[in-house]
This record gives structure tokens, C-alpha cells and sequence, in this order.
């Protein structure tokens, strides 16, 4: 039940249409009902005609819509952006040294894998703290490559490519999974790109998308990891490319259901313009929050930097004095007390900041949100402001 008025301000009238603005699994697209998956192949073999014919189209539409150049390969795989991810690091790392980026939890845990379970003596760790970039500057174009490029649990990405050089030797693996479909990704500077279905376009859970260019099938196909691979990580076959996993015949068994769901989501991307279309309502959806943030002096971004700040997890701090005096149990759970009262009303679920980030609001504002609901979110967070100020205040 809405609490009363505080500070003489009243309970805001309207109430965003959808209030899920949770940053994994995001927001279903518009309009979105179970009517989509009708034509699911259920009950069928995903390696029957209509199963490959289905992952196929999932492959073709992704291309499409994303814009990837024809020499790149694109698979559906297993686990997620996770396992995309891991794919790529377990079967290509070790031929040259690697540099890999971190500031945020996701790279961080990039990290892990390549130095504490590759164990890669040659490995470089290039860290920022929450709300910072690394220097990109230093980083080198004879080495590998990893690193996030929009950093989910930060609200901070990469401003653009112009840091990777044209004539690099190593390859760029970018985990792209927070980025795709609503930042322009430039594929000439990316060797692999990965992403997941529940990110940008709101598509269920469990499976990954690989993307690679000819470079990376290049040393897919020259170079031996010094190292046993499970069964899901195997790109080749006799020293070749498994070339079935890029044409819709996926290593393990995929839910037929989830790439109904995703196919209704690439369907819906094409009629909302495409690519553009889809970055131009992310851009209006980071604009209502901007704006917002500009206006109200108790909240701020989390990255320092405006060329640096996401458009899809957006992050924010709470800047008033009264709120950072607090010891850090004390800022958490004012945090978390807005979050609480938000998903309470049934106004905004999944909103509280990422487990191993410090305490912030983080709202998805991808393509699948409406701008209008951001409008209406806004007035809410002032509202549940006041009230975890007020009680702050009693309780003093």
C-alpha cells in the first residue's frame, strides 16, 4: 500500500506500464505476450530440418539486424554470454600474450579465467575501480585482447574502437553482451564479439551468441591450446572449423522454445528500424534518465566520465551528504531501502546494484524500455527518496 505524502510530496499519480527494469534478464520488447512462441518447434529434434531451420534464422536475423559483415561466423552456443565467452578464451589465448581489462565485476571474473585457471604466465591485468575506465593507451597491439565493452555491474563502457589499432597482431575478444544492439559496435577493431539472448532484446535465458572474424578463425585453425577442452568448447574438427556450429547445428541441445522467443525478438528489432532504430530508442531512454540527473542534486552517475557512461545499465549514486556520511552497512541499506520501496509498489523490480559493486541504483534502459515509463520512474525514486530521508532523519 503507497505510504503517505513526506515533505508535502504525494505519492506520484501514474505507474510506469512495465516495471521490470531489471539489467539480466531484461525487459520482454513491447507487447510482448506467450501468442509469440506459437510457432515454437516443440517436441521436434533441434537437428531435424525445421530445428536447423529455425537456428539458421536465429543466425541470418542476428547478422541482419546487428550488421555483422558476411566473412564473420556466428554461432548459437551454450551458456550463456558466459560460455561464449569462456569458448573463446579456453580455444584461442596462449599463442601470444594477452592483456585483459577490468573494472567491473564481469571482467573481473574474465580475469580469474585467464589468470588463475588458464594460468597464462604472460597474462597483463590492466584494472580501474568502480566508475573509472583503465588507461586505454597502454594497452598492446601485439598482445591478445579481452575486456568488456559496455561494464554491466558499473554503468561504464568503452567511449569507441579508436583505441584498437587497424594493424594489430592480436586478436580482440569482446564480451559484448550489455553492448550489442544498442551501441555501435565496430567488427573491423573485434575478433570475437559474444553476447546473450536475456541482454538488449529482453529474449529468455541460457544461451550465448559467438561471433567471429576470419582472424580469429584464422588461429582457430593454426593454433593448439596447451590444454584439455570440454566437449562445449571445441570450435574444430581435425584442425579445421566445426563449421556445423555456425550454420545452426549447436554443440549441445538448445531450448527450442527460448529461440522461438529470440526470433520473435529479432523480428520485432527489424520493425523498429533495425539496428538504428534500436540504438535511437536506447539513446532516448539514457536521455530521460540524464536529464533527470541533471536536475536532481542527491543523485549522480557512477562513471565519473559522460563519454564513458552506459546507455543500457544505467547506474547512479546517491550523492547527498547525509547519505555518504553514513558508514558503508549505512549507504547500503538507504539503497536498498529505495529499491525495496520501488519494488514494493510494484513500480520498478530488480533495481538494487550488482553484489560485488558498491552500493547504487542500476536501471536497464535498453531498447525493450519505453521512454515513457522512464518519465514516470523518475518521479517515484524523488518519492522513495523522501521517504528513506525522512525515516534516516527519525532515526537520527
Amino acid at each position: 500500500m503507497t505510504e503517505p505524502a513526506v515533505s508535502g510530496m504525494a505519492a506520484p499519480a501514474q505507474r510506469p506500464t512495465n516495471p521490470n527494469f531489471s539489467s539480466g534478464p531484461c525487459a520482454k520488447r513491447p507487447g510482448w505476450s506467450l501468442a509469440a512462441l506459437s510457432d515454437a518447434t516443440l517436441g521436434r529434434s533441434h537437428r531435424s530440418k525445421i530445428g536447423k531451420a529455425k537456428l539458421k534464422q536465429a543466425i541470418d536475423l542476428t547478422r541482419e539486424v546487428l550488421e555483422i559483415p558476411d566473412d564473420y561466423r556466428i554461432g548459437v552456443v551454450p551458456a550463456s554470454d558466459t560460455g561464449a565467452v569462456e569458448m573463446a578464451l579456453w580455444s584461442l589465448l596462449g599463442e601470444r600474450p594477452v592483456d585483459v581489462l577490468a573494472w567491473e565485476s564481469f571482467g573481473l571474473g574474465w580475469v580469474t579465467d585467464v589468470v588463475k585457471q588458464l594460468k597464462l604466465d604472460d597474462a597483463r591485468v590492466i584494472k580501474a575501480a568502480y566508475g573509472d575506465l583503465p588507461d586505454l593507451s597502454i594497452v598492446n597491439p601485439d598482445h591478445d585482447i579481452v575486456f568488456t565493452w559496455n561494464g554491466t555491474t558499473s554503468g561504464v563502457r568503452v567511449p569507441d574502437g579508436d583505441w584498437i589499432t587497424a594493424d594489430r597482431k592480436g586478436l580482440t575478444i569482446c564480451d559484448a553482451t550489455s553492448a550489442a544492439f544498442a551501441q555501435p559496435l565496430p567488427f573491423d577493431k573485434l575478433d570475437v564479439v559474444t553476447f546473450s539472448w536475456q541482454k538488449a532484446l529482453g529474449g529468455e535465458a541460457a544461451h550465448g551468441m559467438l561471433i567471429l572474424s576470419p582472424r580469429a578463425v584464422e588461429r582457430l585453425e593454426s593454433f593448439t591450446p596447451p590444454r584439455p577442452l570440454p566437449k562445449i568448447f571445441r570450435m574444430t574438427k581435425g584442425g579445421k572449423l566445426n563449421d556445423g556450429i555456425f550454420i545452426g547445428m549447436t554443440i549441445n541441445t538448445p531450448s527450442m522454445l527460448c529461440v522461438e522467443d529470440y526470433l520473435d525478438a529479432l523480428r520485432w528489432a527489424g520493425s523498429v528500424g533495425g539496428l538504428a532504430g534500436l540504438m535511437g530508442r536506447v539513446d532516448d531512454n539514457f536521455r530521460v534518465i540524464s536529464e533527470w540527473v541533471d536536475g536532481t542534486p542527491w543523485m549522480d552517475f557512477f562513471a565519473a566520465d559522460p563519454a564513458t557512461r552506459s546507455n543500457t545499465s544505467v547506474c547512479l549514486k546517491v550523492v547527498d551528504p547525509d547519505v555518504t556520511g553514513l558508514d558503508a552497512a549505512g549507504q547500503e541499506a538507504f539503497v536498498r531501502g529505495i529499491a525495496a520501496r520501488l519494488d514494493a509498489e510494484a513500480v520498478a523490480h530488480d533495481i538494487a546494484y550488482h553484489r560485488d559493486a558498491p552500493p547504487h541504483l542500476r536501471i536497464w534502459s535498453g531498447a525493450t524500455i519505453e521512454a515513457s515509463d522512464l518519465a514516470i520512474l523518475t518521479e517515484w525514486l524523488d518519492w522513495a527518496y523522501a521517504l528513506e530521508k525522512a525515516a534516516l532523519k527519525q532515526a537520527a
